[in-house]
């Protein structure tokens, strides 16, 4: 493990190492290599890799695959990588390096506080802040710079409901939901496009169940005489699973139920004998199609190196890298933002970035990558992919 995070400074350094008047990116990455290392550079975890560190890592090891395909293309253009959880580098640090100055585009793995700043400093500084992994659009407004690739809950949410009025407009629908500031804006957003969907509007019935709700609370609800449509509407995964649970004692009953749920039930496991035989869909923006050979060599790369499967962020890295550093070498348009719909050099995922318009002065918001998936899972396998 100390190795690898070596590996880790030791490119960092090279990379930074130099200022050159060619096209750059820079990326910001949560790697806590000060957290990770001693004042002697002995990485404290022994041969652990705690959870906090994982997701930054993973993302950084995609960039780094990504600028060796790079560099083996032969493009010209310089790619600085920073820890935005080094207790030296606080985000209006990096942003004062030398290394920073110049910078084309930033590449960012971000939490909210990170992304609210980013973005703001990315309006300033007139440079496309692309933030990878934060489905939220961090109260920004008014901001053609930020660009989000992991969907908002709203276009989430938007998705599901037309989801439903394309397969099941004439199924009974229930809304499931729990107590919470959290789950009354999922339900604010689903009366918002109510109200201002083209099609038919569906017929949900909203129910809220108290904690420690039991089967019998959710059978009341439903038609045994009907396959009805459940949307889990609370990110709240327990909640989820053990609406999901309760579900399937029904359905091997009287009742025959398909379950909708949250974009973060892609992590959850719904495999055992507690959620046998029910169908679950939920909506993803990062869908890698099995068959993806691409996906495979990368797969088959990592693990030989790595002795483990790579996450997801491996892949979102390597792909944001190698795509983004296609399009600023492009000549093709004269901006970032009108080379998004440009998808010749996608590798795995299909994005679709649209502008987000604000509806009083119609200016864009920000952009956000609109496209969704429906993954169907029963028993834990994939059954299919809308």
């Amino acid at each position: 493990m100390s190795c690898l995070f070596c590996l880790v400074v030791l490119q960092l350094s090279a990379q930074t190492d130099s200022i050159t008047e060619r096209r750059k990116i820079s990326v910001f990455a949560p790697l806590y290599l000060d957290s990770a290392f001693d004042a002697s550079g002995n990485y404290r975890f022994g041969k652990v890799l705690p959870k906090f560190i994982s997701p930054g890592l993973e993302f950084y090891q995609g960039v780094q695959l990504a600028i060796d395909s790079i560099q083996k293309q032969g493009l010209e253009l310089d790619i600085n990588i920073f820890d935005t959880r080094s207790g030296k580098t606080a985000l209006q640090n990096i942003i004062d390096k030398p290394e920073f100055q110049g910078t084309d585009i930033i590449l960012a793995h971000v939490n909210m506080a990170d992304a609210q700043w980013l973005a703001h400093t990315a309006k300033a500084q007139n440079i496309p802040f692309i933030n990878v992994n934060f489905p939220n659009e961090a109260g920004v407004t008014d901001n053609p710079q930020y660009v989000i690739l992991n969907s908002t809950l709203f276009t989430h949410c938007e998705g599901l409901y037309r989801f439903m009025q394309k397969n099941y407009a004439l199924s009974p629908i229930v809304v499931f939901r729990k107590k919470g500031a959290q789950e009354d804006r999922l339900n604010a957003y689903l009366k918002a496009i109510e109200k201002s969907t083209a099609s038919v509007p569906l017929k949900l019935k909203y129910v809220t169940l108290n904690d420690g709700f039991t089967t019998e609370d959710v059978s009341a609800q439903l038609n045994p005489n009907k396959t009805t449509i459940i949307m889990s509407a609370s990110l709240d995964v327990n909640f989820g699973m053990r609406l999901a649970a309760q579900l399937s004692e029904l359905n091997a009953g009287t009742h025959a139920n398909i379950l909708l749920g949250m974009p973060n039930w892609d992590a959850v496991n719904f495999s055992g004998s507690l959620y046998k035989g029910l169908e679950i869909i939920y909506s993803t923006p990062f869908y890698i199609a099995p068959s993806d050979s691409t996906a495979a060599r990368l797969n088959r790369k990592y693990s030989s190196e790595n002795y483990v499967r790579p996450g997801e962020m491996v892949f979102r890295g390597f792909e944001t890298t190698y795509q983004f550093a296609h399009l600023l070498l492009d000549k093709s348009d004269t901006t970032i933002q009108q080379k998004l719909g440009n998808d010749k050099y996608k590798i795995f995922y299909d994005f679709n970035i649209q502008p987000v318009l604000n509806k009083q002065t119609g200016k864009t918001d920000y952009y956000e990558n609109k496209k969704l998936f429906f993954v169907k899972k029963t028993d834990g396998l994939f059954k299919a992919v809308y």
